[in-house]
């Protein structure tokens, strides 16, 4: 259940959240779509993390030296070989999860099928190739672009065209949001681990830029994220409500002060699953915004 890392669901809920409230918005929600949409994100997410566990641990990130939590294949609690089955059968129920959303949202159509089989397939290989293979991209620095792509753009607006069958461009904005508060946590992440990765060749955007950079940026991600989330009330305002979601800026705020602040792993790592929270908060008042 460690190794699942279940603080990182409300995260991964919350494109699943948000796609959701917008359809409902429109008069385009199907429990069907939510609950499966759901369940396959929890899948994909555990199966994110299971590889991440496994991947890290045959890259060296995850050695002794490291400061962040006890991760499973480097404790020696879940042997390499057993991780390597749930990784298995976790793409199993990722796709089987899927596949019946897909039945459930999509009936017959198959063109659509298939595009948006694709795009499930793509979110399993880039669960896994974060930080496996000969080149995992989460070692080049480009874990920000997958998390934006598949938290924000890929989470939000798949979701709500499930749930409506069509698309609309100014939700690109609230997509966005979720996606670069999504990118946020992987910051924290990333500069909690600064020292860990560093030794292991994990070139992630903390690394890179260093720990003062590393905290300017994670104020352009919240910052813009709110933003965003600003303007596309502006644009669509109809009634004070929508404004609701203004209550969970205190939180992000909160979350800057202590990542500015503090340095030692033990101190980041809490908020972690408090930006994780907070987004999921702020998804639920940004769609009760909208629907009250």
């Amino acid at each position: 259940m460690a190794a699942t890392r279940p603080r990182t669901l409300p995260l991964a809920l919350s494109s699943i959240g948000m796609g959701s409230f917008l359809a409902a918005w429109q008069n385009s929600f199907s429990w069907s779509v939510f609950l499966l949409a759901a369940l396959t994100t929890i899948f994909l997410q555990v199966l994110s993390n299971l590889a991440n566990d496994y991947g890290d641990f045959v890259h060296g990130a995850d050695s002794i030296t490291r400061e962040g939590p006890t991760r499973a294949v480097q404790s020696g609690a879940i042997p390499a070989n057993t991780m390597k089955i749930a990784l298995v059968i976790f793409i199993i129920l990722s796709l089987i999860s899927g596949i019946g959303l897909l039945v459930a949202a999509l009936g017959s159509n198959r063109q659509l099928f298939i595009t948006f089989l694709a795009l499930g397939v793509l979110a399993i290989f880039a669960a896994i190739a974060y930080t496996n293979g000969k080149k995992p991209y989460g070692y080049l620095g480009l874990g920000d672009v997958f998390v934006l792509i598949f938290f924000g753009l890929v989470g939000v607006l798949g979701t709500y065209y499930l749930h409506t069958k069509y698309f609309q461009w100014s939700l690109v904005m609230p997509a966005i949001s979720c996606g670069l508060f999504a990118t946020g946590v992987l910051n924290v992440n990333n500069i909690r681990d600064i020292k860990s990765d560093e030794e292991a060749g994990k070139k992630s955007i903390p690394v890179r830029i260093g720990k003062e950079k590393a905290v300017n940026y994670h104020v352009f991600l919240l910052a813009t994220g709110f933003l965003l989330a600003v303007i596309f009330t502006i644009i669509n305002y109809q009634s004070y409500w929508q404004w609701l979601f203004l209550l969970t800026l205190p939180l992000f705020i909160l979350n800057i002060n202590k990542v500015k602040k503090y340095s030692l792993p033990s101190k980041l790592d809490p908020f972690l699953r408090q930006l994780a929270i907070s987004t999921m908060l702020f998804v639920v008042f940004f769609g009760l915004g909208l629907l009250l």
